[in-house]
């Protein structure tokens, strides 16, 4: 694999990602020039070279800002149903491999934080960055025989969430098929979650407490130990885990049963943060996972956590019971209770809006209707992205009025399809553990 260029610089100022963002629109206006000529001379031409060539395009000029930008790259990587392939491809590679940063913009960091280098700090510091993504870059470092993995975050992160959001707005206006009403609905949530990740002290916090809270009570979850007094704003030191990523460990083949032993610690541990904690990991992606041949899984990353409000946590899970869809008054009233319907709805409209959040909800809690489930079924997720693609092709759903849905969904749902997805890859079958009241009758939520 050839080595990844390393970045002198990262455009900070407002003018100069901007300027970024209008060349690479530039570029993409190019390839469809390119792919269009072609076109007149090739009527059967499809459209796998023009999206490839996008993608590239893209992915380098995000890759290159880093930060928000790349975050949204990143998160659109985990639905399938979003994006071309080629772009799903291109995009997966922001949750671990992304171009890393030189290492005397790391060492100015230091310095900034800490007033010293970091070899300074520690007996050893690698000068390349083991892994890079989007908001920061990891480097291992040594004191003694003990060994730690340094986290740093790209300088200007912080301080550029608001205004590269608003230039991602036209490219995400189109890919989800949202108005801007809608838009507005969820972008305070999604700028308020990264503005959380740019926040290292919060990170440390928070990865102290959850860790903590879980301790040793899953089987086959391992956690680093953090330390406070070599961390900082821009600087989270932690022990080092070994590991595989999830592209990688797959690679082994390693057999059903290890499979199944992660994919049962995947669930649990994100079962425990929901029901126990009311504050979950929300960026299921397999560059925040370590997995080993021994069936064991470290968490590496708790930058991107979701505080579930107690009324959302109840109104929420209870779609996910068993015999919900069966029940019209109480669809009515967590429909309602959720913000999936307006007030000015026809009810022509509320009946379409009904059909559709109940197909969504049948998808998102059918793991829920068993005491085991397969999630290395293909069909489920076939089914999942058919349902999708349908849903946003719906000119009802692309006209309506405003955003549908609490805006803490967003996340929740996020870590269940992102959730969902890493088993699908890990081709694992897991015993559906739950809290006792979702598995009788509807009328025990309050």
């Amino acid at each position: 694999m050839a080595e990844k260029k390393e970045q002198k610089r990262i455009p900070v100022s407002k003018i100069q990602r901007a300027s970024k963002f209008v060349s690479t629109g530039a570029k993409v206006g190019g390839n469809y020039v390119k792919y269009y000529t072609k076109k007149a001379f090739n009527r059967d031409l499809d459209r796998s070279e023009l999206d490839n060539d996008n993608a590239e395009d893209i992915y380098e000029s995000l890759s290159q800002l880093k930060g928000s930008a790349l975050k949204v790259a990143q998160m659109l990587s985990m639905d399938k149903n979003l994006l071309p392939p080629a772009y799903q491809e291109r995009f997966t590679m922001s949750q671990y491999s992304a171009p890393p940063l030189s290492y005397p913009l790391v060492v100015k960091t230091f310095k900034k934080e800490f007033g010293k280098g970091p070899e300074e700090m520690f007996d050893t510091f690698t000068k390349k960055a083991v892994n890079a993504a989007s908001m920061g870059q990891v480097h291992q470092a040594t004191i003694g025989d003990k060994k730690y993995a340094v986290k740093i975050q790209y300088p200007g992160v912080a301080d550029s969430i608001s205004s590269d959001l608003r230039l991602v707005r036209p490219f995400a206006t189109r890919l989800f098929n949202m108005s801007n009403a809608e838009l507005d609905h969820y972008m305070s949530e999604v700028e308020g979650k990264l503005m959380e990740e740019a926040d290292y002290c919060l990170e440390l916090d928070r990865s102290q407490e959850i860790t903590e809270a879980i301790g040793d009570s899953i089987e086959g979850l391992f956690f680093p130990k953090y330390y406070k007094e070599m961390s900082g704003d821009r600087v989270i030191t932690m022990d080092w885990l070994d590991g595989k990523h999830m592209k990688e460990f797959l690679k082994d083949e390693p057999s059903q049963e290890i499979r199944n032993k992660i994919g049962q610690a995947l669930w649990d541990f994100y079962d425990f943060q929901f029901h126990q904690l009311k504050q979950v990991h929300a960026d299921p992606h397999p560059g925040n996972f370590l997995l080993n041949d021994k069936g064991e899984m470290g968490i590496i990353d708790f930058g991107c956590v979701k505080e579930i409000p107690e009324d959302f946590y109840e109104n929420y899970f209870s779609l996910l019971k068993p015999g919900f869809l069966q029940d019209k008054e109480e669809i009515d009233k967590r429909f309602t209770a959720l913000d999936f319907f307006h007030e000015k709805d026809t009810p022509a409209e509320r009946k379409i809006f009904n059909e559709v959040f109940l197909e969504m909800i049948g998808m998102l809690s059918k793991p829920f209707q068993y005491d085991s489930f397969d999630f290395g079924d293909d069909s489920f997720f076939e089914a999942i992205y058919a349902m999708g693609e349908k849903v946003s092709n719906m000119k009802e759903v692309r006209n309506s009025n405003g955003a549908r849905g609490s805006r803490h969904g967003l996340y929740v749902n996020r870590t269940y399809f992102g959730l969902y997805n890493m088993l699908n890859q890990l081709g694992a079958k897991v015993d559906i553990r739950k809290p006792d009241w979702l598995k009788g009758k509807t009328e025990q939520v309050a």
